[in-house]
């Protein structure tokens, strides 16, 4: 049975930096990830506030440099879906759709999803239509009508990045204002294109195989409003970036969380030993490319200790 020093679930900055913190201690390190590489952060079109991006460069880039990084340490792969854990013995085992691995430690570095609209046939027009990430959809709405949900940074970024396509962005927030930074709130009331609904959800989404319309209801007079596809254009873009979900449920009653986030102490130890989690899966303030990159960093240093002593 092969046992490894150091197990990591997801490939995302915090897992990344944290395979090349273990790679680089010589530490026997297992790199488990079910997708593609970087999380949500391959859905940026241009990082700005990380220290080491280049300039103009992408998430999908950055994530490319850090993954070539830490092949250069010799850390071991496994493109894999985790199904079951056993965390409580000294040896850990997580069993996977293909293999079981075994690890004396394991950073949980699973980060979070979309959360979902919770509108009627949400399901139905994922990919249709409705889509969760500009970057990579934004083209297929050029010169057409689309509107994004959410009012926080996320939502007023990819309004602005939207806005370089579309002939019209709205933006349907559920409370009195935007919630993003100022600077953000700035440049998207400047731009012409934008335009704003606040106290307002979304109710459903109605079309042909496509999204033709969405309904909308306002919730201090509960009245609801319809927006119907132009003719010409056919359909309408919905975007919705209103957070995130911890993918953290696979541990549930064997770690401590709270809100779905793992609690960890200051070094990313979890209350099971050897267990320690990073990035937007653990209960933290900030949840940013630096700071998850800081934690899985932080997260490899403390399991060296935690094994050589």
């Amino acid at each position: 049975m092969q046992v490894y020093d150091v197990i990591i679930i997801g490939a995302g900055p915090a897992g990344l930096s944290a395979a090349i913190y273990a790679g680089r201690a010589r530490l026997k390190t297992l790199l488990i990830e079910k997708g593609k590489d970087g999380g949500q952060i391959i859905l940026t079109s241009e990082i700005e506030n990380y220290p080491g991006s280049l300039e103009e460069e992408s998430g999908r880039s950055l994530i490319q440099r850090m993954s070539e990084r830490v092949a250069s340490f010799g850390v071991e792969r496994a493109a894999e879906t985790i199904v079951d854990v056993e965390l409580s013995s000294e040896v850990k085992v997580l069993k996977g759709k293909k293999e079981e691995y075994h690890g004396r430690s394991v950073i949980i570095a699973s980060g979070a999803f979309p959360r979902p609209i919770g509108c009627e046939n949400e399901k139905e027009f994922m990919g249709k239509g409705l889509s969760y990430c500009a970057t990579c959809d934004a083209a297929f709405f050029e010169d057409m009508e689309v509107f994004v949900i959410g009012g926080g940074n996320s939502a007023v970024e990819e309004a602005l990045f939207l806005a370089t396509f579309a002939r019209k962005v709205t933006i349907i927030q559920n409370l009195a204002e935007l919630t993003a930074d100022a600077i953000a709130i700035e440049q998207v009331m400047a731009n012409d294109k934008i335009h704003y609904i606040y106290h307002s959800i979304v109710e459903r989404l109605d079309g042909d195989g496509i999204v033709e319309s969405i309904t909308i209801r306002n919730t201090q007079t509960n009245e609801t409003t319809r927006f119907d596809a132009d003719e010409e254009d056919g359909l309408i873009g919905v975007f919705s970036f209103i957070g995130y979900l911890p993918q953290s449920k696979l541990f549930e009653n064997m770690i401590d969380m709270e809100n779905g986030y793992i609690k960890t102490d200051e070094k990313m130890a979890t209350n099971v030993p050897g267990v320690y989690a990073a990035g937007d899966v653990r209960v933290k303030n900030v949840r940013q490319v630096v700071t998850a990159s800081g934690d899985g960093a932080t997260a490899a240093v403390a399991i060296e200790k935690y094994l050589h002593h």
